[in-house]
């Protein structure tokens, strides 16, 4: 006779969305001009590293062994995104404009992939997707082109992308952890 245990994993979803938000945050303060790059940039670099690269990839092989195709893939994309934007700034801190702009149109693209994916999800999650689209475009074209206004504009973008991320995080966390919906998705 054969014994069958239903083994409970732990959602990944909040770590990987929460790795995501805070590093798109402290970015995107210096983006939006708030803080300097030359007083933050170290900062986002061990973010980057630390918590958007690895807790991301974390989470995105989490979702794998849950059978979770589109996190598995979100979460392993936007965790090497940061790992490959903190390599190219530490080591290429003088790429050319207009490759950057190419680096950022092309997860763009492939965010503009992820947002149409989305379609089948929680509306909270489709607007983080949303809000990051329009981020890297707006990036992708300020940066490529020297536009630091369109730049400040992804950054205030990307703000809010953090924060729908960090929203979605929290919803997910609390309705766990009530057994009910708390914080509407």
């Amino acid at each position: 006779m054969t014994t069958q245990t239903t083994e409970k994993l732990a959602n990944p979803g909040p770590l990987g969305l929460c790795g995501f938000a805070l590093t798109t945050w402290l970015l995107s303060l210096i983006n939006a001009g708030i803080f300097d790059k030359q007083d933050g940039i170290s900062i986002v670099l061990a973010m980057a590293f630390a918590f958007g690269g690895t807790a991301q990839l974390i989470a995105g092989i989490m979702e794998y062994r849950k059978g979770n195709t589109f996190g598995f893939t979100a979460f392993i994309s936007y965790g090497s995104f940061w790992w490959s934007w903190a390599l190219l700034v530490q080591f290429m801190p003088t790429a050319s404009p207009a490759f950057l702009g190419c680096y950022l149109a092309a997860w763009g693209t492939f965010t503009l992939m992820m947002f149409i994916a989305s379609f089948s999800k929680p509306k909270a999650l489709r607007v983080v997707f949303f809000f990051l689209v329009l981020t890297f475009y707006a990036l992708a074209i300020g940066d490529g082109f020297g536009y630091h206004g369109l730049v400040q504009i992804g950054g205030c973008l990307g703000l809010i992308t953090a924060l729908s991320a960090f929203y979605l995080a929290a919803a997910e966390m609390i309705n766990e952890n009530f057994g009910r919906e708390v914080l509407p998705i």
